[in-house]
């Protein structure tokens, strides 16, 4: 499971798919509506607001704006009625990490948006985060590309 820090607009056609499956299926954890994936890290943020249910709800409207925008439906009426009213904090070296473990990503899976994203030097976020300063996430899982 992998819930993006970094903006919707900058995954594939398949990382965005994906994302929105994984994300309805956070929801449904921080709703108690499913036995796996109870103490998956991408979810620990989520946990750590006043109402996870909200957050997870906000972020999904996130993902589907941005379906929205490149003309795909999302079944909107998958997100529950809730509001966070606020917004999560992220790191500068989450967001770092996270574009980075992207672009090895999209490097083998969609070259022409790998070679896009190269030119990019201000990350924007998800709706949902705002950057803070400070180190990778203690909660993320680094692989052996990203050390």
């Amino acid at each position: 499971m992998r819930l993006w820090s970094i903006h919707p607009s900058y995954l594939d056609a398949k990382g965005l798919v994906a994302l929105w499956r994984e994300g309805l299926l956070a929801q449904n954890v921080l709703l108690g509506k499913t036995k796996g994936y109870k103490n998956h890290p991408q979810l620990i943020r989520f946990k750590a607001v006043e109402n996870p249910a909200g957050a997870i709800a906000d972020y999904l409207r996130g993902v589907a704006d941005e379906a929205d925008q490149r003309g795909y439906h999302f079944d909107r009426n998958k997100i529950i009625h809730e509001e966070l009213r606020g917004l999560i904090p992220v790191t500068t070296g989450q967001v770092a990490y996270e574009f980075n473990h992207l672009l090895e990503k999209l490097k083998r899976r969609d070259p022409e948006r790998y070679t896009r994203l190269c030119t990019i030097t201000e990350i924007k976020l998800h709706p949902l985060f705002n950057q803070v300063d400070g180190a990778r996430e203690t909660w993320e899982i680094v692989t052996a590309l990203h050390l």
